[in-house]
């Protein structure tokens, strides 16, 4: 196996990252590592070829050691810096997004970021987009050298694609446990040449040897967010017998290539041609494991062995939902040092206008709307009206030609019109939807089947003249709340 890929022409990566994630469990009591002496036990994963870190605004003080490993090295220029920015759900302003680069440059002594992530809670806000384009800028303006984004669907990774925001990578869970990304994201992947960065390919410690024929834990007696996080993913898969099954199976294959549960786990997501490479976290100062992650790139998984994984994997109930729904949405909400607090605090999009005691209108800003004198969505009684919607933001048409990540992104701004005047997506009792093009009548409507499933609303889809050039697809919809 080829130990390094290219992501871009400017960023060549080992197929084995270092997450530092644990930094932030390491300096939970509000002690901070002294960066200098914690630094020292990057050398020997850069020594190794392991050189590509990853780190996180949150993620304690691990961009301030990084950075000092990086600067302190003999062959710095080897050595590379992935940090994410995951901002507080709401408004992202220019200015906001600058800081939030401007301090993490600050934190790793560094003049450019080789990979910044950047993380969305609430894709309805499209905020998020806002974001994602204001660190387009950024790149150009040298800041940045490459855009990533963490925890994505598949949906809202193509509407950013398509808009043109150069992203080559999505860092996301993928394990023989977590199978979501050989769904949808797959596709997006192969059709605009995104890589994954898979992480929680151990499930938190959970794929080792440690746990197999080990009496199931009680989550609150778990150590860390990571345990707690996957314990939810084994109990979601089919619980702690058939993970106990598929320990087994990964046992005889790890006894097979004389190595370990973890690294047959970990060899086996590196199958997945997508995958760019997979984030193994690491607690510095305890032991680095480096000769066990040299050996699981030398490993060669044959037919039979993928075979024998599969039927294990089949045994298990799928994760459900799409890539990154944890941090969205039930069922794997876990702890605030996981961030999903911050679903608590997710404020509306718009800004209802009070007409009457029956009455509430939203605006949602595009032209037409002052133009042509409507509201994005009218509220009567326990009855919500949402108008033909279009993939507008403010003034520009988002995702180019690509006709479900305009379909996408029509849905969000229904849902947001929607939840600002009280109601949800499922409250949804009727959608039309008016084509520009017959041809594309079916990848809008496999986009509105995804975000309709199991709410069926009645629907009617038809070819119209769509008034202005770029929409290829308009869709209203009609809501009615039992509250």
């Amino acid at each position: 196996m080829n130990k390094h890929i290219s992501l871009s022409p400017s960023l060549s990566i080992p197929k084995l990252i270092i997450g530092l994630w644990q930094i932030a469990d390491m300096e939970k009591d509000q002690s901070q590592l002294e960066p200098i002496k914690t630094a020292k036990y990057l050398n020997d994963y850069v020594a190794a070829g392991f050189s590509a870190f990853d780190m996180a605004d949150h993620y304690g003080s691990s961009e301030i050691i990084a950075g000092t490993c990086k600067n302190n090295h003999p062959d710095n220029d080897t050595i590379r810096l992935f940090t994410k920015w995951v901002p507080k759900p709401g408004v992202i302003d220019k200015s906001e997004v600058r800081k939030a680069v401007e301090l993490a440059l600050n934190r790793m002594q560094q003049t450019s970021i080789d990979l910044m992530q950047f993380h969305a809670w609430h894709y309805p806000d499209p905020s998020w987009l806002n974001g994602l384009t204001f660190l387009k800028e950024l790149k150009e303006e040298g800041l940045i050298h490459n855009i990533g984004v963490t925890n994505f669907d598949a949906h809202h990774l193509r509407i950013a694609l398509a808009h043109g925001i150069p992203i080559v990578s999505n860092q996301i869970s993928h394990s023989v446990l977590d199978r979501r990304a050989l769904g949808p994201m797959k596709e997006v992947c192969e059709q605009y040449v995104v890589k994954i960065l898979a992480y929680g390919t151990l499930a938190g410690g959970f794929l080792s040897s440690r746990w197999l024929g080990k009496n199931e834990p009680n989550i609150d007696e778990l150590q860390t967010w990571s345990q707690m996080k996957y314990k939810r993913f084994i109990d979601a898969a089919g619980g702690w017998t058939v993970f106990q099954q598929l320990l087994s199976t990964l046992e005889k294959t790890a006894n097979k290539h004389n190595t370990s549960i973890a690294n047959i786990a970990s060899r086996f997501v590196l199958e997945n041609n997508d995958v760019a490479a997979i984030i193994i976290g690491a607690r510095l100062g305890e032991n680095a494991h480096i000769e066990e992650h040299q050996a699981l790139l030398n490993i060669n998984l044959d037919d039979n062995d993928v075979n024998l994984i599969e039927d294990a994997i089949s045994l298990l109930s799928p994760v459900p939902g799409n890539c990154g729904d944890e941090y969205r949405k039930p069922p794997f909400l876990t702890a605030s040092g996981d961030l999903s607090h911050h679903l608590e605090t997710i404020p509306a999009v718009y800004d209802p206008k009070v007409i009457s005691s029956q009455r509430k209108q939203v605006y949602s800003g595009t032209v037409w709307e002052e133009f042509a004198g409507y509201c994005r969505a009218v509220r009567q009684g326990n009855r919500i009206f949402v108008s033909g919607t279009t993939a507008t933001h403010g003034k520009i048409i988002v995702g180019g030609r690509d006709a479900a990540a305009q379909t996408h992104f029509i849905i969000d701004k229904i849902e947001a019109a929607i939840e600002s005047l009280g109601g949800e997506l499922k409250d949804v009792v009727r959608t039309r939807i008016f084509v520009n093009d017959l041809n594309d009548w079916e990848p809008v409507a496999r986009a509105h089947g995804y975000r309709f499933k199991n709410i069926d609303p009645a629907n009617t889809l038809v070819q119209a003249n769509l008034v202005g050039d770029g929409y290829l697809v308009e869709i209203e919809a009609e809501a009615y709340l039992q509250k």
